[in-house]
């Protein structure tokens, strides 16, 4: 796991897929670092990216507050099936069936429905397939996942959200996350080889 900053109160690092990074990133990073790690946000374990692990009690409280207002901006990319338009918000209400741990976008509110919204652009068009870079408003499980298939644009490689290709695992990777940070605006991107 590479870890791409590193203060006394937060590490940024990019969390490989195939990790668990509610419990194997945090283990992983106290074998590197020492210390404790608190877990602030997560990415589904076939997924990979950006990802700020709080390193004192102190800046897990200002981090998590920072997640709570909306000031930390978390963007994506990802590829997706069809040919987008060059861009867009969704907005939708979803609702998480945890006994199939899949995410359905519902037309009305009810109990255990969440809204959701993000925005993208169109980076590229290849073969009927886009690029797109991603900003999430809101943190909905598999949020970005179930909107675009919703609107038939499956993520390349989404096979539970109706994908038919070979790709192994969806085609999403968190790329950017910029947070205020004692009086600055910080901000750590990498970019996968798929999206370059």
């Amino acid at each position: 796991m590479e870890i791409l900053h590193k203060t006394d109160a937060f590490v940024i690092c990019q969390k490989p897929v195939g990790l668990d990074s509610e419990t194997e990133c945090p283990m992983k990073l106290r074998e590197m670092l020492g210390g404790e790690i608190f877990t602030l946000h997560r990415l589904d374990k076939n997924v990979g990216g950006v990802m700020v692990y709080a390193r004192t009690k102190a800046a897990a409280a200002t981090l998590s507050r920072c997640i709570q207002e909306g000031s930390m901006v978390k963007e994506y990319v990802a590829w997706v099936h069809g040919t987008v338009e060059k861009a867009g918000v969704m907005e939708d209400l979803l609702f998480k069936d945890s006994r199939s741990n899949k995410v359905f976008v519902v037309k009305k509110r009810r109990a255990g429905v969440k809204e959701a919204k993000l925005s993208y652009q169109l980076l590229k068009t290849e073969n009927d397939l886009s690029l797109v870079r991603i900003r999430l408003f809101t943190g909905r499980s598999h949020q970005i996942r179930v909107q675009f298939a919703s609107r038939k644009h499956p993520l390349l490689g989404d096979h539970k959200y109706g994908a038919r290709d070979e790709h192994p695992a969806p085609l999403l990777f968190s790329f950017r996350i910029t947070f205020p940070w004692q009086g600055e605006t910080l901000s750590f991107s990498a970019l996968p080889e798929w999206a370059k």
